[in-house]
Formats: structure tokens, C-alpha cells, sequence
């Protein structure tokens, strides 16, 4: 079996099409479910985020469960399958591992570099988990792509260029508003990402913000953690809208919702219920994916929207280039470690299913020479089971070492299989074997090919 990958990014689709694919939680348990229906597919993980969809799966065939997974994308999204693949990128094997650890490290963002894709990695990952979809290939996989995010992160400077999406779009609204000191700001959205916008904008010196959300209560929190910092604060609900846009300089929307939370009608009243001729454009920052704020409104005098796509273009959303190289540098070599890990955790149970059949045979045999010499003083017993045992070890020593070697070449695998068609090994014990154990969880604290088809 073998991870194929499955996504779409604001590299391969627009913006439109990232729109029609993007889900909540709870749509993202309904498509894991479809896909695990498939009896081609045996794990899933989807990544869903503000500039990608990606569904990582561990597949017995790359055209079956390429086509298993397609289905279920097209059944979400509303789309034809040939339509959707126009704008999808397949990733299989060492390929997908690769690409894996390139979006946790930041390469592959649209602010390169950006740490808030780990979060999302082990999102991604927990929710899979939670709903029974993941298993020991996946745990490893995305446990060790957090580990070189977050190794990516602490050993180059490819974070220079900016934290996050939020800090290039409220950089551009600074630039607007000849700086955002002083000015009155709206966050549309209390999760990670209005968290985010929320201190960078007490940062800059803003002078007061609104936070509205879908649950009240989670406003406030935010609100309150705001206040702490020294800046004015308060909460509402999703209604007042048009009432934070009558006073805001600076909105920021990024609640994830399905539909637009801030309506041209919204916008209109707003604008017509506070701001004066000489207080400047508002500038309204659309983070959301799908987009948060009606495409009508980019047309309003007086209003600029910051949407992703506007963000993409902006040279600052790419980190230096001698620190994205020194990244995919770390990702080359951790994508050649864990490879060298899998093929080798791959060989041991071939290599521990010898050993167990070899001692199983020692056994008999000595049992057999017990019964043939009755007689045999204890003293002599022990000396011919030694040497029994030496023989036998010596004799193992070099395949069971050099299978293990052989595995981190091209075509190891193949060694493995030998091994288990010389010695007759119970194909059902080396099973066995390679499934022993429980499955680890992924710490709370964790930041933590064989082809490229596109």
C-alpha cells in the first residue's frame, strides 16, 4: 500500500473552484467516511484550508483509489470529475511524502513561509484520527511532517517575510490607511486566524476593535483578550455587521463559513450610516475560504478589498530565496530519513518472523535430540544447545544484516520478499508482526518519489 495525494492549492485552481471544494468539520467526516467506503482505500486525511484541499490517502492501487477519491470530490463540490481534475494535482508515494512536508514547512503556502499551515496539518490529522480514519501510516506521516515544519521553522529564516496570510493582507491595508495607529478595526471570526489578525493590529498601534462571531461567546473571549492587551474591545454577533462597518477603517473576515457573511447590503448601510467623505477607504481584508464577503462589494467607491488572490501577488508573501532554499534543503533530507525509516520498519518483521521460525526449529530439534539421548547429563544438554543456538545466529547474522541494508535501495522491498519466499515464512505471522503494537497519538505540543503525476 501506498500514500497517494490527491489536492488542489491556489497554485493549480482559482479561487472559485477552491471555493466550491472547501469544507467545514462537519462535511470533512462525511467525505472521510465516502472514502473509506471504498474497499481500495484504507486510511484518509483531508487538508482543508483557506488556499488548499488536499486529501492524503494510503491506497491498494494509485488508478483505483485515485478514482474512489475523485468521486467523492466531485459528489462534494458539485462538480463534474473531468472538470474538477482540470485543477488537481496527484501526488503518489515518495512524491506525496515530499509535498507533505513542503506545505508544513511553509514552502508551499501563499505566504511562504507561514507557520499557521502546522496548526492546520494537526487539525487535519485530529480530525481524521478522532473519526477512526487514520492508522499507523498516516500517524507517521503527519506526525513526522509536523516535526519538520517545525524543524524548518526554528532552523532558517523563511518566516521573515511574514508570520501569515493575515500579516501581508493588513500590511496592504496599512499601506492604504497611511498606517493603522489609531484607527478602529472589525474581525469578522474568532478562530485561529481573527486571532491572528488580532495581534497584529495591537501590534500596530490600532485604537480599537469589534469582534463579531457566529458564537457570541468566543467573541468575547477574543474581546477580553484584546482588552488585556491594552486595547479597547467588545463583542458581538453576526447581525451587527453593517453596525462595525459604519465606524471600522479596517475589516478583517475570516470565518470559514459556506456563503458570504458580509453582504453588499451590509457594506452600503455602513457606509452610509458613519463614514465621512475625508476618513479614507475602508479596506476590507477577505481571508475566508469560501470568500467571506460578497465579490459585488469590490466595485463600492471608497471600499478596497484584500482577497487571497490579491495577496498572492504581493512580493512579500515570498520569503527570501537563500531561506526557502535552506528549507527545501531540511524537507530533501527528512523526506530521505523518514523513507529510509518506513522501508526499514517495512524488512523487520520479514527479519523477526526468521528469527522466530529459526528459534522455533532450534526448539524442536533440541526436544528431539532430548528424547533420542535420555540419558544426557544436564552439563552436555546446555553445551549442545549453545552451540545449536550459535550455529543458527551466525548463520542469520549476514542475511538478516544485509536485507536491512538492502532495503534503502532502489527496490529493497524485493529483498525482503525473498527472504520470506527461501524461508517459507507464514505471510500471516510477518502480518502479525508489522501490526503489533497500539498506535501512538500525536502530542498536543507537536508544531509539530515513485512519480509525479499532474
Amino acid at each position: 500500500m501506498s500514500v497517494l495525494l490527491f489536492g488542489f492549492s491556489h497554485r493549480s485552481a482559482p479561487v472559485p473552484v477552491l471555493e466550491q471544494l472547501s469544507s467545514d468539520e462537519a462535511d470533512q467526516v462525511k467525505i472521510l467516511d465516502r472514502m473509506l467506503q471504498s474497499s481500495l482505500v484504507s486510511e484518509v486525511m483531508l487538508l482543508s484550508t483557506c488556499n488548499r484541499v488536499e486529501v492524503y490517502a494510503v491506497v491498494d492501487a494509485f488508478h483505483g483509489g485515485l478514482a474512489a477519491i475523485g468521486e467523492v470530490l466531485a459528489e462534494h463540490s458539485g462538480m463534474p470529475v473531468g472538470e474538477l481534475t482540470r485543477y488537481a494535482y496527484v501526488r503518489y508515494s515518495e512524491a506525496a511524502v515530499q509535498h507533505l512536508f513542503s506545505v508544513a514547512s511553509g514552502l508551499d503556502s501563499a505566504v511562504v513561509g507561514e507557520q499557521q499551515v502546522l496548526g492546520q496539518v494537526r487539525q487535519a490529522y485530529a480530525v481524521a484520527e478522532a473519526n477512526l480514519a487514520v492508522g499507523r501510516v498516516l500517524h507517521d506521516l503527519a506526525q513526522r511532517a509536523l516535526s519538520v515544519g517545525k524543524r524548518v521553522h526554528s532552523e532558517t529564516g523563511i518566516d521573515a517575510a511574514g508570520a501569515s496570510v493575515v500579516s501581508v493582507a493588513l500590511d496592504i491595508a496599512a499601506t492604504r490607511l497611511d498606517g493603522l495607529a489609531g484607527k478602529t478595526a472589525a474581525i469578522i471570526g474568532a478562530g485561529s486566524m481573527g486571532s491572528l489578525a488580532a495581534a497584529h493590529l495591537t501590534r500596530a498601534g490600532i485604537g480599537r476593535i469589534e469582534v463579531l462571531n457566529r458564537s457570541p461567546e468566543r467573541a468575547r473571549r477574543l474581546a477580553e483578550r484584546i482588552t488585556e492587551s491594552k486595547v479597547p474591545a467588545q463583542a458581538g454577533g453576526l447581525d451587527a455587521v453593517a453596525e462595525a462597518l459604519a465606524v471600522a477603517d479596517v475589516v478583517v473576515s475570516c470565518t470559514g463559513a459556506v456563503g458570504a457573511v458580509v453582504s453588499l447590503a451590509d457594506v452600503h448601510e455602513g457606509l452610509a450610516a458613519g463614514r465621512r467623505d475625508d476618513s479614507g477607504p475602508l479596506v476590507v481584508c477577505d481571508l475566508g475560504m469560501p470568500r467571506d464577503v460578497d465579490p459585488t462589494v469590490a466595485g463600492l467607491p471608497g471600499v478596497v478589498v484584500v482577497d487571497m488572490e490579491r495577496v498572492q501577488r504581493e512580493p512579500s508573501a515570498r520569503a527570501a530565496a537563500d531561506d526557502a532554499a535552506a528549507a527545501r534543503e531540511i524537507v530533501v533530507a527528512e523526506v530521505a530519513a523518514y523513507l529510509a525509516s518506513q522501508r526499514m520498519a517495512e524488512v523487520t518483521p520479514t527479519v523477526t518472523a526468521l528469527r522466530q521460525r529459526a528459534a522455533d526449529v532450534v526448539e524442536a530439534e533440541l526436544l528431539r535430540l532430548e528424547r533420542r539421548l535420555p540419558g544426557l547429563d544436564s552439563a552436555h544438554r546446555d553445551e549442545v544447545s549453545r552451540t545449536v543456538r550459535r550455529v543458527v545466529d551466525k548463520l542469520l547474522h549476514s542475511p538478516t544484516v544485509r536485507v536491512k541494508q538492502l532495503a534503502n535501495t532502489p527496490g529493497g522491498d524485493a529483498y525482503a520478499e525473498a527472504l520470506r519466499e527461501l524461508f517459507e515464512l507464514d505471510p500471516r505471522a510477518v502480518d502479525a508482526l508489522a501490526g503489533a503494537g497500539e498506535l501512538p497519538t500525536v502530542p498536543s505540543d507537536a508544531e509539530g518519489g515513485i512519480g509525479t503525476v499532474e
